[in-house]
């Protein structure tokens, strides 16, 4: 029997209402409701500002389990993966800004043209590097998130629990019975690795240190739109409880980031599915 989840450990991804409220407006919500994590969007971030985000999120007492989101490395020159870098350095300093446990990164796919996949990737790792020290000097961990394989060719070419990992270990090595320095980890998303028949044996592998968050929805049968139709936890087929229950067993001890992306949810009231999310984070996940 696998217990239920704490409910202090439930965080609001920002892009589950995003459609309906500003960012003021979720942070307040989040208070309203007893959601004690909060993990903005960027393009609501920049819309209010970083200073005073913080500022709300300190009043009103929120953790900030992610910044979403860094990433999109690769790029068809250099100039586009140096205006990747840079993008990615105002992210950090906005990440620190806010005190965001993370950076979330969406990687990037296959730079428009291309069809290079192992050069895709390798701009990723050498993206990643270049940002990787101011990162360490800011202390704002850079969470790898592997997006399903749908997503390679526009979105994320990091598409394995493994292959994220493999990443951090080349990048943040640690010394034999050492453990990781932390500024370099992933994001575990249920939506996109629940399928992978390899996920137990990489959350063996993954150390406490690399687990820097989890977000939680469902996969939908059927799902009309493979970006913006998620769904609510217990809606779908992903076994959730089982999912935690890994994680957890391989230290992980943060919270459990609810981000839904769907048209559907977009459309109802925002306080109603705030009301839902917390009953479903208590009995579906």
């Amino acid at each position: 029997m696998i217990a239920p989840p704490r409910a202090e450990l439930l965080s609001l991804n920002t892009a589950t209402v995003r459609e309906q409220w500003n960012l003021r407006q979720m942070i307040e919500g989040c208070a309203r409701h007893g959601i004690r994590g909060i993990s903005p969007w960027r393009d609501k971030l920049g819309e209010l500002g970083a200073a005073e985000a913080a500022r709300l999120i300190r009043q009103h007492e929120l953790a900030v389990t992610g910044l979403c989101r860094g990433g999109m490395f690769p790029a068809a020159d250099a100039a586009g993966r140096r205006a990747a870098i840079d993008d990615n350095w105002r992210a950090i300093d906005d990440a620190a800004t806010i005190g965001a446990r993370c950076l979330v990164l969406v990687v990037g796919g296959i730079p428009a043209g291309s069809k290079d996949l192992a050069g895709a990737r390798q701009m990723v790792i050498d993206g990643i590097a270049a940002v990787l020290d101011h990162a360490r000097a800011s202390r704002v961990p850079l969470a790898i998130e592997p997006l399903h394989p749908m997503y390679c060719a526009d979105r994320a070419c990091v598409n394995t629990l493994d292959q994220a990992l493999d990443i951090c270990d080349a990048l943040d090595p640690a010394p034999p019975g050492a453990s990781p320095s932390g500024a370099i980890g992933v994001a575990v998303d249920a939506y996109h690795v629940w399928w992978d028949p390899n996920l137990p044996r990489a959350l063996e592998r993954a150390r406490p240190e690399r687990l820097l968050a989890y977000h939680i929805c469902d996969w939908l049968v059927p799902t009309t739109d493979l970006l913006l139709d998620r769904g609510m936890m217990g809606d779908g087929v992903i076994d959730l409880p089982a999912l935690r229950a890994r994680l957890e067993g391989s230290g992980y001890r943060g919270f459990h980031e609810v981000e839904i992306l769907s048209t559907r949810w977009w459309q109802r009231d925002p306080d109603e599915v705030l009301r839902i999310v917390r009953e479903r984070h208590l009995r579906c996940s």
